[in-house]
């Protein structure tokens, strides 16, 4: 059954349009009205082209279906109108062949959103059949039927973890890091989300920490609001100064590898290097400073003997470093590295951590996200574990030292951990919220 849009495009221009086709989506559209208005979403957004879909999705609990089938409808809309601007010939029959081509896609999100809201709705899967034939039906009895009321509305958090709080903000260190995090939100197509919400922890200085999660969990949001690149409704506090209000002065006393890396394989890495010394040490420093900074940060990480080789000459383990040692050149007091160890066998990784290890040593903070934790867990101090909750959102489910790590979720390694709080239909055990919830009130009673 066509939706609003198509149904006006077919009005202006198909004269052919029957009154039985404009009347059933008339009822098609009436009746999600009546479905929005049970499941907590304004009714007249059903009569939003593309938001529509958007809303669908939130109430289906299957907002990415929602937020594609958007999408297709704006294609279909605008394929549509290209085609009856076109004459005929080889182009219009190209615009209509993707005509088909995103009909048949969106049929395959069609039946994902349908399915979603039949299982909001309590129904059997059988009413698929009438979703997809003759929608206004389900649409006109679920929306104004006595007997039909979704488990949940869009406004209702679905578990009790979600709706549960810690209650309690992180004491913050005048030495450390502190992060008092209440939400990380974004907008996608008229709809807020949450990201990551209710996460207060401290960092003591000379601390590694390891931050675990499944995919989806919301390690990179978390790392991004905690170095300041992605802000979210919090504070976060290094060494007693306020991240966000005073980046400028801090944003060097902060360094982040990200997974990948934008070297250029015809510079030496003493050229590289003193091309981030020139970038992130200040300006006060003169050249013979700067060259004696890069010389020490080579020699923690043993690049002085490859000093004049070209980057793409390295090997792994050695670019690693390199790139490791690009950010440590501002000798920073909080460094985050992700997946540092990505490519690298037991051994060259090992070593890696354990000059991670040694900087920690110095007094600095060490976050590091890596999906091979258990081969180096014994140089950690503590572990982040991020989960989603049955809404989706990035929870803290545990933070605390290895052991107690162990002895909280009754898992001895870490990857057993992760399985534990991942989606049973993601291969885990989906127990995040009994986790979420358990730490959250072990936080909440001291």
């Amino acid at each position: 059954m066509n939706v609003l849009s198509l149904l006006l495009a077919r009005v202006l221009l198909d004269s052919g349009t029957s009154i039985l086709e404009l009347l059933l989506g008339g009822l098609y559209l009436i009746g999600l009205c009546g479905i929005f208005t049970k499941c907590g979403v304004e009714g007249w957004w059903a009569l939003v082209p593309m938001a529509r879909w958007r809303k669908l999705g939130a109430c289906a609990d299957r907002e990415p279906e929602g937020r594609t089938l958007a999408f297709l409808e704006g294609l279909r809309i605008l394929l549509f109108l290209i085609d009856t601007l076109l004459p005929a010939g080889t182009l219009r029959l190209m615009v209509e062949s993707a005509l088909i081509i995103v009909g048949l896609i969106r049929i395959i999100y069609l039946v994902r959103a349908f399915l979603g809201l039949i299982e909001v709705f309590g129904a059997h899967k059988a009413w698929i059949l009438l979703w997809l034939l003759l929608p206004c039906i389900p649409a006109m009895l679920w929306g104004y039927g006595r007997h039909w009321k979704p488990r949940w509305t869009v406004d209702e958090f679905r578990s009790e973890a979600a709706g549960f709080f810690s209650g309690s903000k992180a004491d913050v260190l005048d030495q450390g890091l502190t992060v008092n995090l209440e939400e990380r939100t974004a907008t996608e197509l008229f709809q807020k989300k949450y990201l990551l919400r209710d996460i207060h922890l401290v960092i003591q200085p000379g601390h590694m920490v390891l931050l675990l999660g499944g995919s989806g969990a919301g390690k990179t949001t978390f790392i991004n609001a905690v170095n300041g690149y992605e802000k979210a409704k919090a504070e976060v506090m290094l060494n007693g100064r306020n991240l966000y209000k005073d980046y400028k002065e801090l944003q060097y006393d902060i360094g982040f590898v990200p997974q990948g890396d934008l070297m250029r394989g015809s510079d030496s890495v003493l050229r590289t290097l003193m091309d981030a010394a020139a970038l992130r040490l200040p300006v006060s420093f003169d050249k013979a400073q700067r060259k004696a900074r890069v010389e020490e940060v080579m020699a923690i990480f043993g690049l002085t003997p490859v000093q004049n080789s070209l980057v793409s000459k390295l090997s792994g383990g050695q670019r690693k470093r390199l790139s490791i040692a690009m950010e440590f050149i501002s000798n920073p007091t909080l460094f985050i590295l992700d997946e540092p160890d990505s490519g690298l066998d037991g051994v060259m990784a090992r070593e890696l951590f354990q000059q991670l290890r040694g900087i920690a040593d110095q007094g600095k903070i060490i976050i590091v996200i890596t999906h091979t934790p258990d081969r180096v867990i014994d140089l950690f101090d503590d572990v982040i574990v991020l989960a989603k909750d049955a809404t989706r959102t990035g929870r803290l489910a545990f933070f605390g030292s290895i052991g107690d790590a162990r002895s909280f979720f009754g898992k001895e390694k870490m990857e057993e951990i992760v399985k534990s709080v991942n989606r049973q239909e993601e291969g885990g055990e989906g127990r995040a919220d009994e986790f979420i919830l358990r730490y959250a009130e072990e936080v909440r009673h001291g």
